[in-house]
C-alpha cells in the first residue's frame, strides 16, 4: 500500500526486533496523536492521554505495524486509516 502511494520509509524495524518500553514511551512524546486499530475500529487519542499498554495486542506485545507520519502514529493495521496517514 505505502509503495503504491510512492510513500518514502525513512526506518523500518523487524518486529522481531520489537520496540522496548522506554522507546514507545520516547515515539509518544515525539507526536501529538495516536491512532490506535483494534479490528475494524480505531481510536484516535491524544499522545499525553496514550500509556504504552494503550499499544499492546491481546499477546502483550506492541502492535504492529507502528507508522509514524509527521505528529501522527498510526498503531496496528487499519487500510482506510493508512491511506488517510499516506495523503
Amino acid at each position: 500500500m505505502l509503495l503504491s502511494r510512492k510513500v518514502a520509509v525513512k526506518e523500518e524495524r523487524s518486529s522481531r526486533n520489537a520496540l522496548s518500553e522506554p522507546e514507545v514511551v520516547e515515539l509518544l512524546r515525539g507526536v501529538d496523536e495516536v491512532w490506535i486499530a483494534r479490528g475494524k475500529k480505531v481510536e484516535k487519542l491524544a499522545a499525553g492521554a496514550a500509556k504504552p499498554d494503550d499499544l499492546r495486542g491481546p499477546t502483550g506485545n506492541f502492535r504492529a505495524p507502528m507508522l509514524r507520519r509527521g505528529r501522527r502514529l498510526l498503531v496496528g493495521f487499519h487500510a482506510a486509516s493508512l491511506a488517510e496517514l499516506a495523503d
